[in-house]
């Protein structure tokens, strides 16, 4: 069975993704996801220009030859843009393989470890009492684990609060801190501030909603190895499912530091693209959960290689997930969420009805957990003429300043 041709969309029902649909010499369809949030054009011409004209005339059951073809056969390696495309044509590649053998995908990975996926929620506020409002609506959803973002006294916006002032609850999309823009809205940080509001906030949510509500949260890589070593052991009385992207990572050994001073669990990772992005951080078990999204880091299958490398130090996984994700990644990380036995938690936000519209909903999504539908391949079911009436629109995510103008981690 031979790739017969590719196509690349990239339509803006809501926000703006990239599929990638691939279709076989006898009509068997796959589907990809390649969406790199503020960067999509990047992916799509990477795509169209570089990788689509050299799939036709392949064998499209020879998912891994393929993979390393586009890997090792680029040269230029690594990297969100290269690893977006690969990622988008490994997963249509294993949708179509599912679909050939008539069974859901996760089957093919070794069949179900589980019977749904612990998955959490964005709950944020401004202050308390709508932090509390939100918290109580994700509750009333039915989610189990929920992330937990606040504003800081004295600034109108922070990333991850979905209503912030500045904004007016207007300008972003699908609950995310991006905006339709020709260019980056500028946030204003100061750490010490957060520092000292934080704790204060998990208390409060301590006390609100008791000991057992699965609490998480995403400091956004904003702090110094030390600073993050501070939050972490401040949040300790608050038992947190995990603290996430407390520091850059790229300087690995920077998390033997945060690991020293604290026993609250580390998440890592939703910028990372490759297994060999985590060798030090997994290896010393200087993290507890890797955050890799398959449609950032190589598909189902550069996604299962570093998941089976973390399983080895028993480290878990925590793919990132929100609504930059189109329902295609979705649904993939929901069947390979199924399929491994160090599954930890999976992101999951409600898409935009229009995103709905033109994805369908490939999950289902009980009990505080997503298992993905019992249909051939991933279960996807794309509209392409409603996808068609979305055109792209520039958006960005914000760029981030200190109080002296200094451009800042975020």
């Amino acid at each position: 069975m031979l790739i017969d041709r590719t196509e690349v969309i990239v339509s803006s029902p809501g926000r703006n993704f990239v599929t990638l649909k691939i279709t076989t010499d006898d009509g068997v369809v796959g589907w990809g996801d390649a969406t790199l949030n503020g960067r999509e054009l990047a992916v799509a011409s990477y795509l169209r220009d570089h990788v689509a004209p050299l799939l036709p005339g392949r064998d499209a059951h020879r998912i891994e030859d393929t993979w390393q073809y586009l890997y090792r056969g680029g040269y230029w390696r690594r990297g969100p843009v290269a690893m977006a495309a690969i990622a988008s044509v490994d997963t249509a590649l294993w949708d179509i393989k599912a679909k050939v053998a008539g069974l859901p995908l996760y089957q093919l990975l070794g069949g179900a470890s589980r019977e749904r996926c612990l998955v959490y929620g964005h709950a944020s506020g401004q202050e308390l009492p709508e932090l509390f409002d939100s918290i109580r609506e994700h509750l009333e959803l039915g989610f189990r684990a929920i992330r937990v973002q606040t504003g800081v006294p004295g600034f109108a916006s922070v990333y991850g609060v979905a209503s912030s002032a500045a904004s007016g609850g207007a300008g972003r999309y699908d609950y995310e801190p991006a905006r339709r823009s020709a260019r980056p809205a500028e946030e204003t940080w100061d750490t010490r501030a957060y520092l000292r509001h934080v704790p204060s906030v998990f208390e409060a949510v301590r006390g609100e909603f008791g000991p057992d509500l699965a609490l998480l949260h995403d400091a956004h890589h904003r702090l110094t190895p030390i600073q993050a070593a501070k939050l972490g052991r401040s949040l300790e009385p608050y038992d947190l499912f995990w603290l996430e992207d407390v520091t850059p990572a790229e300087n690995q050994q920077a998390l033997r530091l945060v690991r020293q001073h604290t026993t609250t669990p580390l998440a890592i990772g939703e910028v990372f693209n490759t297994v060999w992005d985590y060798q030090t951080l997994i290896s010393e078990q200087l993290i507890d959960y890797v955050r890799s999204p398959i449609t950032h880091g190589g598909g189902i299958t550069g996604v299962r290689r570093i998941l089976d490398y973390a399983a080895m130090y028993q480290v878990k996984s925590g793919m990132h997930g929100p609504t930059d994700v189109s329902p295609v990644g979705l649904a993939a990380a929901a069947h390979l969420g199924l399929a491994i036995h160090n599954f930890g938690i999976q992101e999951y936000m409600l898409h935009s009805e229009q995103t709905t519209a033109v994805f369908g909903l490939p999950v289902e999504f009980t009990e505080g957990g997503i298992r993905p539908l019992e249909e051939p391949g991933l279960g996807m079911h794309v509209d392409e003429n409603l996808a068609a009436k979305y055109e792209y629109e520039p958006a960005y995510l914000p760029t981030n300043r200190l109080l002296d103008g200094t451009v800042h981690d975020w």
